[in-house]
């Protein structure tokens, strides 16, 4: 989240084509008729439109794009929009010359044999997949004859919540090309009337989004219309390509008369609340920051910046105090004290003299802010009516002291007692997210991600800024006895400054005239009571004679509620509990036809004279875990040459324990140009290292650096032995005679006791006398690839003549040694399993996945299933893995 800016509706519109089958004779084509203005290899996208329908917050939404095929060849067209992560996917349609394809929503495991076919024909057309920080990311293709129209239409919907004061619909637009008829907008009907309206593009100059975007609203109706023409589409006067590339954000808010508004159709309610004009009551926060030795670097300053910002911030009727965790627990305070200006001048100073060390120890840093904020308030040191509230920042996974998520979580669970909200914020993707946010969720609380980017410091303090002003406590939103059913949840610990409390139901009786809604919670003086009367009669009657923009809103938003929060409560629950959360969440999502965690639609589509199936998944946010990450090492432990050791692409580390028909796995995460060392053995004098390379730049749908090793190093010193292998070249030193060969020879160099054999533009094998056999295996990518470099994969497919002194990142599990895996219980995907293994003395969570050993077909592979241990194999591993950085290849 950065700053204030946080989107209750974000929309990606990605309406450009990607189009194969690129037409031989272009020229021929042109000459035989007359193309369109904005025609891209013979594909026009003549038409993209963005239908935005928002009523008393609830926005259904349409994206629709029209193409037609100019060329003299069927060609391919994909559609792709990307969507806020906290919408449903409700609808979408595939017409081709008239012929309209539906979707269905379908349970998960009933679509899965159509899933799994579309599969095995290589390709799925309807993918829902995360793309970056807030968006989901739909595709879908389609084979369009020559001279055929197609028209992609997907709809979905979502409840806009408030942050900061404001509803914001943030679309990020991006067609790709010229399209003649492109345009934007959004009908707001409210009926608390519109108090602000505003629009605004970061593609475009003033002068040009004035005369392209109208604006207006008047009483409850708003309208927004954005269309530029092709003239004003233009990068330049004379360019044929599209400036459209940004964002298009769409604000407002409205009119607050009351605090309160009940709104009824159909026999359904929804009840907004948001106060205004209350004193902030004073708040007493305990700051848990992780300051373990992967915090080093740019996340530790990052971190500190934030700190530093949050204190300027921090009102002097505020109580806190910070607790530093990494092996241990160290305090800035012995006790909460206020936030005076002589205390905030020191907290400054401890803030800026924060220091990495050591390991994660989770359970007892929140313990001791949790009791600390307990005894404050048991010894009257803060003051009676203020809140207390513990934020806890995190890189990684507990691995020191308690480290069995489920007990961290029994034992917070235990010392909050339901007293005061624990918020989450899990830095970047090397943890347990899920554990991060069942915690939080059930202690009142929530998690959030903080990604790793230039903004991570505004990040922090945006989420710091939405809880700075609680405004009530102990909110409950209470209705007669009886009268409603199917109630969404109405009890809230804080109300906070800007943003809004929803509750929604059904009423029990058809011929109900009126019923009374309160709200009560403890304010900055006193406690409050706030009452809506609601004519029901009176209230139906009105909102008929209204022009509603879909009149069964209000059950649909109720229905949207309801699912998210069974999703929400479904995290923390077991056994029969889970069963009836999941049916439930289930039921409605395919009444309503919603695309949840639990739905998938299916779109059967024609394409080569055969039936394709199109599969829209709703993806989760869970851990980086092993498989989905198509890179990896892999290690094993026994002498046999048929078991290798290797290490292929994004340092994945897998070791295989044959004894045990099992293999463990971790990542390491490292700059580019770090050199790691993989194996070192004093005894035979053997070493290899490897240096990592980035991608060319970031992908777009990619929320996780990628790196791989791009230059490996192996040396013999005792035979005075030097190799360097890159994706280009493999250059032999022996003293000082030097040879260089490329990927494209078939070469064997033997001396000495040493064979190396070239296979090419495939692998490389090194052997070391009888019992020392390494593998390198070239990855080749298309040369003209955006994002990704060629890049090395090493394996140890035989080293039963190492030394028992071997070490290194590969080299220290040549040596024996045992894990115990229990525990076994459903993770977030329930194809991967969590667990606690035991392993070298540690207690670890891991999770199960797989990988692949891509010895004997290096574009497909064969998977391995792995536990994978998180953050950088700490705990596993000896020491960290910063001590296995080398200053260069030899």
């Amino acid at each position: 989240m950065a700053s204030a800016r946080w989107p209750c509706l974000i929309l990606a519109l990605l309406s450009g084509v990607a189009v194969s089958g690129f037409p031989r004779r272009l020229c021929r084509l042109l000459g035989k008729r007359s193309l369109p203005e904005g025609v891209v290899d013979g594909i026009e996208v003549y038409s993209t439109k963005v239908h935005c329908k928002v009523t008393s917050r609830f926005a259904h939404n349409v994206v629709t794009t029209g193409a037609v095929n100019h060329a003299d060849t069927a060609k391919e067209v994909s559609f792709d929009v990307e969507l806020p992560k906290t919408a449903f996917i409700t609808n979408f349609t595939l017409t081709i010359d008239g012929v309209t394809y539906p979707g269905n929503v379908k349970e998960k495991e009933v679509a899965k044999k159509q899933y799994e076919k579309a599969v095995s024909q290589g390709k799925t057309a309807g993918l829902v997949k995360a793309s970056g920080r807030k968006l989901e990311k739909f595709t879908v293709s389609v084979n369009v004859a020559a001279g055929s129209k197609v028209t992609f239409e997907l709809a979905y919907e979502e409840l806009l919540k408030r942050h900061n004061g404001k509803y914001e619909m943030y679309l990020k637009v991006q067609p790709k090309q010229l399209v003649k008829h492109f345009e934007i907008t959004a009908d707001i009907f409210e009926p608390q009337g519109i108090r602000t309206l505003d629009a605004e593009a970061s593609f475009i100059t003033n002068d040009l989004l004035s005369s392209a975007l109208t604006k207006s609203f008047s009483g409850k109706k708003g309208h927004v219309s954005f269309k530029p023409s092709l003239e004003q589409q233009r990068s330049c006067p004379t360019c044929t390509d599209s400036l459209l590339k940004g964002d298009f954000i769409i604000t407002y808010d409205v009119n607050r008369e009351s605090p309160a508004n009940v709104q009824i159709v159909n026999g359904y309610f929804v009840h907004f609340f948001a106060p205004q004009g209350l004193p902030v009551v004073p708040k007493n926060v305990i700051f848990v920051i992780d300051v373990s030795g992967s915090m080093r670097g740019r996340k530790m300053d990052q971190t500190k910046d934030a700190l530093l910002k949050i204190l300027e911030d921090v009102k002097e009727d505020d109580y806190l105090n910070f607790i530093l965790f990494s092996g241990g627990v160290t305090t800035w305070k012995d006790t909460l004290v206020q936030a005076t200006p002589e205390n905030i001048q020191e907290a400054r100073k401890f803030v800026m003299n924060i220091r990495d060390q050591g390991m994660t120890n989770i359970n007892d840093a929140l313990l001791r802010g949790i009791s600390m904020l307990n005894k404050a308030r048991e010894e009257y040191r803060v003051p009676e009516r203020s809140t207390s509230i513990v934020i806890m920042l995190t890189d990684g996974d507990a691995n020191v002291g308690e480290s069995r998520p489920e007990k961290i979580q029994e034992n917070v669970r235990n010392a909050i007692g339901g007293k005061f909200p624990l918020y989450n914020l899990g830095f970047g993707n090397n943890l347990n997210y899920n554990f991060l946010e069942r915690m939080a969720l059930e202690n009142h609380g929530l998690a959030r991600r903080i990604y790793e980017d230039s903004d991570a410091n505004l990040q922090l303090q945006g989420f710091y800024e939405e809880v700075a002003n609680p405004l009530l406590t102990d909110v409950e939103v209470e209705y007669p006895k009886n009268a409603i059913l199917d109630l969404t949840r109405n009890s809230y610990q804080h109300f906070y400054d800007g943003s809004e409390i929803v509750v929604a139901g059904r009423l029990a009786a058809e011929d109900m005239n009126s019923f009374k809604a309160d709200v009560k919670g403890h304010g900055a003086i006193n406690d409050l009571t706030f009452t809506e009367e609601v004519d029901v009669k009176e209230m139906e009657k009105a909102l008929k004679e209204r022009d509603y923009i879909f009149g069964n809103y209000i059950e649909r938003l109720w229905a949207y509620l309801t699912i998210e929060q069974l999703l929400e409560r479904r995290k923390n629950a077991h056994g029969e509990e889970k069963e009836n959360l999941t049916a439930q969440a289930l039921d409605l999502s395919l009444k309503y036809h919603f695309v949840t965690p639990l739905t998938s639609m299916v779109v059967t589509k024609p394409e080569d004279n055969e039936n394709k199936t199109a599969i829209a998944d709703k993806p989760g946010e869970g851990p980086v875990d092993a498989e989905v990450i198509p890179s990896m090492a892999y290690l094993t432990n026994s002498q046999p040459p048929q078991t290798p050791y290797y290490v292929d692409g994004d340092p994945h580390f897998i070791i295989q324990v044959p004894e045990k028909d099992d293999a463990i796995c971790f990542n390491i995460d490292e700059d580019p140009g770090t050199v790691l060392r993989l194996i070192q053995d004093p005894v035979t004098g053997l070493t290899v290292n490897g240096q990592i390379i980035g991608e060319k730049r970031s992908s777009l749908d990619s929320q996780t650096r990628k790196t791989y090793f791009g230059k490996l190093g192996i040396a013999n010193a005792q035979m005075d032995f030097q190799i360097e292998v890159t994706p280009e070249t493999i250059t032999l030193w022996h003293g000082a005679a030097q040879s260089t060969f490329s990927w494209l020879d078939t070469v064997m160099v033997t001396q000495d006791g040493l064979s190396v054999t070239i296979n090419r533009k495939k692998n490389m094998v090194v052997s070391f006398g009888d019992g020392v056999t390494f593998v390198v295996v070239l990855h080749q990518v298309w040369k003209k690839q955006p994002i990704h470099h060629d890049f090395l994969g090493f394996y140890v497919v035989d080293s039963h003549r190492m030394s028992a002194q071997t070490h290194g990142l590969l080299g220290q599990f040549f040596h024996p040694f045992d894990f115990k895996v229990s525990d076994v219980h459903p993770g977030s995907d329930p194809t991967k399993p969590d667990a606690t293994m035991v392993v070298k003395n540690h207690r670890l969570t891991v999770t199960r996945g797989s990988q692949k050993d891509y010895r004997k077909d290096v574009s497909v592979g064969t998977n391995v299933a792995c536990w994978f241990v998180h953050n950088n194999g700490q705990g596993l591993i000896d020491g960290v893995h910063s001590d296995y950085i080398v200053p260069n290849l030899f």
